[in-house]
């Protein structure tokens, strides 16, 4: 990849920042839709950055916001070391920009195994396989939440890292398009899901593997219509559009 450097618009939760990045860090901050993200490129050098936007002060400031950022060499999961994490923060009202994490494979020959300890997700299903439903129709027609309101303002995370922190995140397709926000996340009859808030206010139910890639963004590997499919009438669980009977309750669509 080419190692020239171009100035270009680098997105964070809170405002963006006009740096001049190489190939290989946009590459990283490509989430697969038209923007680039400033959190999957971790912590770049000051004087790249030329300008940045803060939401909360509603303007520009010349030159780089403040970098805060912590040396931690953690091993969070088989073959996988989190190096550090940092925030960038507007130096008018102390605002996080965007927030990154930098993680690094022991062995880049091999996959990275389990978290360590076990992930968000592992204690959701354990958590709601474990709670005992008050009767049979409640089992078939309710979704268990554990409280997943970020008690820190919301953090980048991949998926090896706490889920609740992509609670109010943006939801786009496989086309690019914002279908809509994260409002929770939970498990059903074991089963990892997302609920959408969508553009028009309703919300949808997505399964977790359907989830490509988490940035700034929650990025889906389909558009919302192919992964939200048929919706059961039973327990309202949304399956893949060519399903013929519930994944979640078995009943016919």
């Amino acid at each position: 990849m080419s190692s020239d450097l171009q100035l270009k618009k680098l997105r964070g939760s809170g405002g963006y920042v006009m740096a001049s990045v190489t190939d290989e860090q946009q590459s990283k901050g490509n989430l697969g839709g038209p923007d680039l993200f400033l959190a999957p490129m971790g912590r770049l050098e000051s004087d790249k950055i030329s300008k940045y936007h803060c939401n909360t002060c509603d303007k520009d400031f010349e030159g780089a916001p403040k970098i805060d950022y912590e040396t931690l060499n953690e091993v969070v999961a088989e073959n996988l070391i989190l190096l550090e994490k940092g925030q960038y923060i507007c130096t008018s009202c102390s605002s996080v920009i965007a927030e990154y994490r930098n993680f690094q494979k022991q062995d880049e020959a091999n996959q990275v195994g389990l978290a360590k300890p076990e992930t968000m997700a592992e204690q959701i299903v354990q958590s709601s396989m474990s709670q005992e439903p008050e009767s049979p129709a409640q089992s078939q027609t309710e979704l268990t939440f554990p409280d997943m309101t970020p008690s820190t303002p919301a953090e980048p995370t991949t998926p090896d890292t706490d889920f609740s922190t992509i609670v109010g995140f943006a939801v786009y397709d496989s086309e690019a398009q914002k279908v809509g926000t994260i409002k929770s996340v939970g498990a059903k009859s074991g089963q990892l899901v997302a609920i959408v808030t969508k553009i028009d206010g309703t919300d949808t139910t997505i399964r977790w593997n359907q989830v490509k890639k988490i940035g700034e963004i929650v990025l889906l590997g389909e558009t919302l219509s192919q992964t939200t499919g048929s919706k059961c009438d039973s327990c309202g669980f949304e399956n893949k559009s060519d399903s013929k009977f519930c994944e979640s309750c078995g009943g016919k669509l």
